[in-house]
């Protein structure tokens, strides 16, 4: 296995990491929209939209580099 390879397998594990924290993020930015906190539900959906946001883009720039 070439070093580009472990690479390219590490940056699939990433962006699927990432996407899951995105989905356990929006459901606690649901859950805490439900109790009514704004500070808890403001930083999940922060987190989310930056966890997601990231998961889809080290893919694209990894693309670039190699």
């Amino acid at each position: 296995m070439t070093d580009v390879e472990r690479v390219s397998s590490l940056i699939g594990i990433i962006s699927t990491i990432l996407i899951i924290f995105c989905f356990y993020f929006t459901l606690t930015f649901f859950e805490n929209l439900h109790k009514g906190d704004e500070r808890i539900t403001k930083q999940s959906k922060l987190a989310a939209i930056i966890c997601l946001a990231l998961a889809l883009i080290v893919p694209i720039v990894y693309n670039f580099v190699f």
